[in-house]
């Protein structure tokens, strides 16, 4: 006779083991995409490591304390950590039912920005201060609502069964519910963060099934309102500024040129290995502003070299290779255009921080997803990475 206590160790009775369980094709541990969750906690904490480097001899804004950015840092990354968990717990599904709720709540929080709470940093009016050194930058968030907002309406009728593709009236409210965040971002002004949320807009559309109409017509909308901005004189001066500087390294090399030239010489003198981690002349003389948030690929790429420069952007590809996997595989079309809208997020903000170290892409003030200083930033992609958690663990285990 089998005692009480007997594990059927087989798997298929109705009591199983720890270890069967966790290994079981059912259990939540083999729901999991390793790989993205491991690629992201890898960049997560080599970023650690370029903050600190970047931030340690810094007495000017790390209060004296060398290791101040390197433990908010790592504060940022466990508190993203546990949101995304949160993520999973919750779900996509139950998430798509408070999609009101969290859109209304950041567009209160981004209209906060223009109130007198919001602050200016770096030239960009996009911050709320908390208090205690801490701030929130809303429009991180926005990217987040934007992307659930359109998938839960562009996804009703079809995953309902009642159309194939989302027609015109529910593209146009899907635009309708994205503008209005981005209007107000634009306000701030926070170029940057339109540029990733109109990639973002794009992204979503093409995943959603719509016509290829709107894509289009959304390319030339974008385009004549970039024309307008600039004819309006929307932009700052130093946002203006950056652009001439891009199109013109030459141009003001001791001013408005400066960061980008000094991002291109700190990665330039790294060559294949680097020069050493905490090594960095670049680095160690503060010769590159804003190095542990926007500019921190340049401390990778001066100390770690094109070696090092190369496993974060291999690291970044597996975790959109992850996610294009996630959006395919997914048989719901709202998973599909969440996963989607993900990917494009990353994908672009990626190559702009990138490229604008390399001197390829205009300086916008953008994080590198995961590895740049930054609250909000962490936060926001960490909860992304639960939403497609959550869409890989909800689909039918025969998918």
């Amino acid at each position: 006779m089998t005692g009480a206590n007997t594990f059927q160790v087989s798997g298929y009775g109705p009591e199983r083991s720890g270890w069967t369980r966790l290994l079981a094709r059912d259990s939540p541990a083999r729901r999991l995409d390793w790989p993205i969750l491991l690629a992201a906690l890898a960049l997560s904490l080599i970023g650690s490591v370029l903050v600190y480097s970047a931030t340690r001899n810094r007495t000017d804004i790390n209060q004296g304390d060398p290791y101040y950015f390197l433990v908010r840092h790592l504060l940022n990354t466990g508190i993203g950590f546990a949101l995304m968990i949160s993520t999973v717990w919750f779900g996509h599904r139950m998430l798509r039912t408070a999609v009101p709720l969290l859109y209304g709540a950041s567009v209160f929080l981004v209209l906060l920005v223009l109130t007198p709470l919001g602050s200016t940093v770096n030239g960009a009016h996009s911050w709320i201060v908390i208090g205690g050194g801490f701030s929130l930058q809303p429009s991180e968030f926005v990217k987040v609502t934007i992307i659930l907002g359109m998938a839960m309406l562009l996804a009703a009728r079809v995953d309902a069964g009642d159309r194939q593709y989302p027609d015109h009236r529910t593209v146009l409210q899907a635009l309708g519910l994205a503008t209005v965040p981005m209007l107000i971002v634009m306000l701030m002004p926070d170029l940057g963060s339109v540029m990733v949320m109109v990639v973002i807009v794009l992204g979503v559309l093409l995943a959603s099934g719509a016509s290829n109409r709107w894509v289009f017509g959304l390319i030339g909308a974008g385009a004549l309102g970039a024309i307008a901005v600039w004819q309006l004189h929307i932009l700052d001066d130093y946002q203006i500024n950056r652009f001439a500087a891009f199109a013109n390294p030459e141009l003001d090399p001791a001013g408005v040129g400066y960061n980008t030239n000094q991002a291109r010489i700190a990665i330039g003198s790294g060559g294949l290995t680097g020069s050493g981690l905490f090594q960095g002349s670049q680095t160690t003389g503060q010769f590159v502003p804003e190095q542990q948030t926007d500019f921190v690929f340049t401390v990778a790429g001066e100390e770690l070299g094109f070696v090092g420069g190369g496993l974060i952007i291999l690291l970044l590809g597996v975790v959109l290779w992850r996610a294009c996997r996630i959006a395919l595989e997914t048989t719901e079309l709202y998973g599909t255009i969440v996963a989607a809208g993900i990917v494009a997020w990353f994908a672009f903000q990626s190559f702009e921080n990138i490229g604008m170290t390399l001197g390829i892409m205009p300086v916008t003030g953008l994080p590198l997803p995961f590895v740049s200083y930054g609250g909000s930033s962490m936060f926001s992609v960490w909860v992304a990475v639960g939403l497609l958690q959550s869409i890989r663990m909800q689909r039918p285990l025969s998918a």
